[in-house]
């Protein structure tokens, strides 16, 4: 590579001998103008066969060209020998530390010279150099920019000013080599961690109807792994959790670098930064006060600063509540309530407690599901009344939302809202009354739980007041997963019968069953049989291999709509056939939904409301509800009231004889 400047034993005494000669000075001495001029006229040729992309520092630029006016002025200068101008070599010697430090240091800040294919293509080497940088900042800035709401994802979110950009800038101008690049370093995994948890509350929002909690949340990611296995196998799991992985890491490595290398950016061009900062602090300052707005969004932007606020406040608000709650649910109006004074009206009854899975208002109102549920809802009121059964139904407005159907249960059987993971462990952990706890405590009833979803041990059950649990692998299932549903719901129901509701007992059962065949992705889906053909569940192994993949309908709107609409019928299918077989005079159902399906089936801003009725072959036993103004048969109608879920246990207790104890 061409050295930028001569060797000092080059060429300078060859050319200043002409200005020693055209200064009348002795041919034996040499002026020390000339010798400080002729490097200074080398200079030149020295620029021009530097590398292309090569920086030469102003500061060397204006040295050179103050040395040359010195010499220029030597040369007018007659007998004045050495003493017309300073030695070059003193000079040199003498200079201050302080330019020699600055020129140091713009020698650090300066990028290498380039090499290899950087040298032979400089025009592909820039555009290479800018469109990195350019992206580096596009990425800098929507991550700046990024909202947590698939609402608010449109064109002018992006087109924002953001004041972390600014204030950002301002910060990695002014600081020291080392410790910008800390900072930069900090300042990008900070935004890579903004990122992902933007995208947590994203995904979140579109399948729980709420954001990412970052106290209680992170226990669900095994739930999904389960689920994820469960629907797509092994395999297709593992692929799915390594690509998430690999995508974590690459945002956090990405938004790293990237400012890290805007940060040397702007140390190199501090001049030009400095400028451009202040403009654009200005004008954000300015779009701020006057509220100017860009397609109805705010211009001057502060979505990090407020996210970060938001999360902050939601820890905040989390710790707050599982203090609070904790109080709540030490105060129980039925705790001391004496054995025989609860459900006294039901003595003798059967009792079922059943919910189906994401059971929600919209598989009865939204134009493409509603005609098939409806109709299926209309032919199983028949149904009944011709059995010599009769059936009221209402709404309720669950505590969760697309999903989580643990804090559904536990509200509606608790009285208590359990709106997330904090509130479902304190309960659990503690004595409050449950629903079905009520009927264990009279000692009147056998109390079992079917739980075809629980595939692990599952303490929680001593804490709904169930004698016996049957959870998956106690059903004596033979046939095949139906995607995340172990079981289909009529095999569920034929093991009951077969386990504990056909045998002979000297008490009346309270059994709570989880049916869960409506479990999204709503494919495959069971089909109904003769009751006498479920056996063991092999039966169910054709079925299983003709029903539709979830790919081919989970990613449809319109698909998964018709599908989730049909798993609503099977389950309503399968729970009322039940009844209308093997039910009898004392038996009485109480079934709902534990939650709305997810946002894709039950559509944006949709509300919690589920259904839920009360079948019972004994008039007296709807008698008791008159009061509660629902509506006859098993489609509740929007004149029905709509309650609040954890309303419901206090409500039923009262309607069927319970004396509260303050």
């Amino acid at each position: 590579m061409p050295e930028a400047v001569p060797p000092a034993d080059s060429t300078p005494t060859e050319k200043a001998a002409p200005a020693a000669e055209k200064a009348d000075a002795p041919a034996e001495q040499t002026d020390p103008a000339a010798d400080e001029a002729a490097p200074a006229d080398e200079a030149a040729p020295a620029d021009e066969a530097a590398p292309v992309g090569a920086d030469i520092s102003a500061d060397a630029d204006a040295s050179a060209d103050g040395k040359a006016s010195t010499a220029e002025g030597a040369e007018g200068v007659e007998g004045k020998g050495t003493s017309a101008v300073p030695d070059a070599d003193e000079d040199a010697a003498t200079g201050t530390d302080e330019d020699a430090s600055a020129s140091a240091e713009e020698a650090a800040e300066a990028p290498p010279a380039p090499r290899g294919w950087r040298a032979k293509h400089p025009g592909a080497a820039r555009t290479v150099t800018w469109t990195i940088t350019s992206l580096a900042a596009l990425l800098v800035l929507f991550a700046l920019l990024m909202p947590n709401d698939p609402d608010r994802f449109r064109p002018a979110v992006f087109l924002r000013l953001p004041v972390e950009a600014i204030f950002g800038a301002a910060v990695l101008m002014v600081l020291p080599k080392t410790l910008r690049l800390i900072t930069a370093v900090l300042a990008g995994l900070s935004l890579g961690a903004m990122t992902v948890l933007n995208l947590l509350d994203l995904g979140f929002n579109e399948f729980l109807g709420r954001g990412f909690n970052v106290v209680l949340d992170w226990t669900l990611f095994n739930d999904a792994r389960t689920y994820l296995e469960d629907s797509m196998g092994k395999t297709g799991a593992v692929a799915v959790v390594i690509a998430v992985v690999v995508l974590v890491i690459a945002i956090f490595a990405l938004m790293a670098l990237s400012v890290v290398r805007l940060g040397n950016l702007l140390a190199r061009q501090s001049g030009r930064a400095t400028r451009a900062t202040l403009v654009a602090g200005t004008v954000w300052v300015a779009c701020s006060a006057l509220g100017v707005q860009f397609a109805g969004v705010q211009f001057a932007a502060r979505s990090t600063a407020g996210a970060v606020q938001n999360r902050v406040d939601r820890v905040q608000a989390t710790l707050k509540d599982e203090a609070e709650f904790a109080k709540i649910a030490k105060r129980d109006k039925f705790a001391k309530t004496p054995p025989a004074q609860l459900v006294p009206d039901l003595r003798g009854k059967d009792v079922i407690f059943a919910f189906i899975e994401s059971y929600g208002r919209s598989a009865i109102e939204d134009p493409v599901m509603a005609p098939g549920v409806d109709a299926t809802l209309d032919d199983k009121t028949a149904e009944l009344a011709e059995a010599g059964y009769a059936a009221k139904s209402g709404w309720l407005t669950s505590a969760t939302y697309g999903g989580s159907s643990w804090l559904g249960h536990s509200t509606f059987l608790s009285g208590l809202w359990i709106s997330n993971q904090a509130r479902y462990r304190t309960v659990t952990a503690g004595d409050h009354l449950t629903l079905t706890g009520a009927f264990q405590r009279t000692g009147d009833w056998r109390t079992v739980g079917i739980m075809p979803g629980v595939q692990k041990n599952w303490p929680e059950g001593s804490f709904y007041g169930l004698d016996n649990v049957y959870d998956s692998r106690e059903l004596g299932y033979k046939g095949p997963k139906f995607s995340w549903s172990t079981m289909p719901d009529q095999y569920a129901l034929s093991a009951y019968q077969r386990l504990e509701h056909g045998k002979k007992r000297d008490k009346p059962l309270m059994s709570e069953i989880i049916l869960t065949s409506s479990h999204q992705p709503w494919a495959p889906i069971p089909k109904t049989i003769p009751w006498d053909e479920v056996g063991d569940g092999s039966v169910y192994k054709d079925i299983q291999k003709d029903g539709k993949k979830p790919a081919d309908v989970f990613y449809d709107s319109t698909k998964v709509k018709e599908e989730y609409g049909k798993s609503i019928q099977y389950s309503v299918t399968s729970l009322i056939d039940y009844v209308v077989k093997y039910g009898n005079k004392n038996t009485v159902l109480v079934f709902l939904g534990d939650h709305q399906p997810l946002a894709r089936v039950s559509g944006d801003h949709a509300n919690r409301d589920v259904p839920v009725s009360i079948v019972a072959h004994d008039k007296s036993v709807l008698d008791k509800i008159d009061d509660w103004n629902w509506t006859e048969g098993l489609k509740p109608d929007d004149t029905a009231p709509v309650w609040r879920m954890d309303s419901f246990r206090d409500r039923f207790l009262m309607a069927y004889g319970s004396t509260p104890h303050p």
